[in-house]
């Protein structure tokens, strides 16, 4: 497989890859296949797929009780991943995350992928469980994603969790890392946040996508600071068109990131849905067209399982 460093720094040209969402459960592949076709028109060199932990819902037994259960919402990473594979001719990223999984755990699952023939992965954190305010990590788990990819490092160079395991195969993982242009919800300020994205890439991590945003001077800006923080390796920006109205409210809250006042007021003047929709696609238009007259080696795509939008942007841009 090729290694998606590799795939930014040998680029001739500029080009988009795409974030797709695991289908919930109760759909089949045939869903997940209809998100990704029409995104293959832009022969994409790689497209990154989100990971989820278990959520805690409390079911009503109907005799006053109620019972716990923790359940995924969706297919594993794994499968989604060797469903792309097996279907679309693309390099395919899963995402690894800290929450939910312990160690050993986590260990296994960069194993099982090791075994697949995958050598890219983006290790992340990951979100508090539903219900928690802040991130908990699980006994014997990580509490920060700089120490997975310091343990995807020691797998590269061999070393593993189980001390009964001498002389074992290295791995060959390139690490992506994710970032935050308007600073993580949890970090202090800009300037933690940012030594925290150092630490991730001191331990190993190969290159940076980042959170949306919709103010491009935040993502310059961002990118001046780490590299006077000597952060060196890419950092790709990653887009999202807003779709919906609700999404005024709804990106800000989920996302913690800022809404320019001029979207605020075009989206609030559109006349109906579809005109909104609109105004989310040509507002990512110039996005992307700004950040690729800046020099962007590749602009990063979420598409949230819904291709038509991004389709639409990409379509104009690249």
């Amino acid at each position: 497989m090729t290694k998606i460093i590799d795939i930014i720094n040998g680029s001739h040209k500029p080009f988009a890859s795409f974030e797709i969402v695991p289908p919930l459960k109760g759909n089949d592949a045939a869903r997940l296949y209809a998100a990704i076709e029409p995104l293959m028109q832009f022969a994409p060199p790689f497209i990154n797929v989100t990971c989820h932990r278990d959520e805690v819902e409390y079911i009503d037994n109907g005799d006053g009780t109620y019972s716990r259960l923790t359940l995924a919402k969706r297919p594993s990473t794994l499968a989604i991943t060797a469903a792309i594979m097996s279907h679309f001719d693309v390099e395919v990223v899963p995402h690894v995350i800290c929450g939910g999984a312990s160690k050993t755990k986590i260990e296994s699952e960069l194993l099982d992928l090791n075994f697949m023939g995958i050598d890219n992965v983006v290790a992340l954190r990951g979100d508090a469980m539903t219900g928690q305010k802040f991130f908990q990590p699980e006994p014997d788990g990580f509490a920060h994603s700089d120490e997975l990819v310091a343990m995807i490092a020691r797998l590269n160079r061999g070393e593993y969790l189980d001390p009964n395991v001498k002389n074992g195969i290295s791995t060959d993982f390139c690490v992506g890392v994710g970032a935050y242009p308007e600073k993580h919800y949890e970090a202090a300020n800009l300037e933690t946040d940012i030594a925290h994205l150092k630490a991730k890439v001191d331990a190993g991590a190969h290159y940076v996508i980042t959170q949306m945003f919709f103010d491009n001077s935040r993502y310059y800006d961002f990118v001046r600071r780490c590299r006077v923080a000597g952060i060196t390796v890419p950092v790709i920006p990653g887009l999202k068109p807003l779709s919906t109205l609700r999404q005024l409210e709804l990106l800000p809250r989920s996302f913690h990131i800022d809404l320019p006042h001029d979207l605020v007021t075009a989206i609030l003047q559109a006349p109906d849905p579809e005109a909104v929709y609109e105004v989310g696609i040509e507002w990512c238009i110039a996005q992307s067209r700004d950040l690729l007259a800046h020099g962007v080696p590749a602009i990063h795509y979420y598409t949230m399982g819904k291709a038509r939008n991004v389709t639409a942007v990409v379509q104009a841009v690249f």
